[in-house]
């Protein structure tokens, strides 16, 4: 999905989001007659907000003939099927599904060692995500802006007699995407997180940047040190 707030904007007009939901409850592509009928709007009012729909990324299109009826000429039906695995927007950023992978997937892999296993895969994880990003041109603080954690380098200030702000000497995390399950299982996530970002700099490049351990109330548990 390219962009979530595009969708849940599109999702704000009552007559696309009926759209949405009966396309998403079929079991069978939708056309924009049937669509049309089952939300008691007109074939072409339906037929642009069905491809509002597509260009947020909701639903996907393309022009197939009905079951068991030979292709006439012209063009087949226009119809509609939900794309991606569904739309999910929290305010702050939350991941749970990234941590929720590692741990099925670290269980999965060594079920007498999982804890050991999810550790593993966090930094794997972190790696090829960070690499992804690297290779699209991603720098460290847009990488985890992107991810949520609402990066905000901090510096010393400036010395004494100079006007001019020092260097950021570190980068703090303000908000944590596992918030909920870090309250929970402390240990074990923040873990899982710290072996993610350390990971994730790597991949990004980013040898000189250190992840680290350092807890604060409401925020998240890693903090980045930057080189002097």
């Amino acid at each position: 999905m390219p962009d979530r707030w595009t969708a849940v904007a599109a999702l704000a007009d009552p007559s696309r989001r009926a759209l949405y939901d009966h396309v998403r409850h079929q079991d069978h592509p939708v056309t924009r007659e049937e669509a049309a009928d089952a939300t008691g709007i007109t074939r072409g009012l339906a037929a642009f907000h069905l491809d509002k729909l597509v260009d947020a990324g909701l639903l996907r299109a393309r022009y197939q003939a009905p079951p068991g009826q030979p292709r006439g000429r012209g063009r087949s039906p226009k119809v509609y099927e939900p794309a991606g695995d569904g739309l999910a927007v929290t305010i702050p950023e939350r991941r749970y599904e990234l941590i929720a992978e590692i741990l099925a997937d670290a269980v999965a892999e060594d079920p007498t060692r999982a804890d050991a296993a999810a550790h593993r895969l966090a930094g794997q994880r972190g790696r090829e995500l960070g690499a992804g990003l690297a290779a699209d041109g991603c720098g460290v603080l847009s990488a985890l802006d992107g991810l949520g954690f609402e990066p905000r380098p901090e510096g010393a200030g400036p010395a004494a007699g100079d006007p001019a702000p020092a260097a950021p000497r570190r980068v703090l995390l303000h908000n944590c995407p596992f918030h909920a399950l870090a309250t929970r299982h402390t240990a074990l996530v923040c873990g899982l997180n710290h072996a993610f970002l350390t990971g994730l700099l790597d991949g990004l490049g980013a040898a000189d940047v250190a992840a680290r351990l350092a807890p604060r109330p409401g925020a998240c548990c890693v903090a980045l040190d930057l080189p002097s």
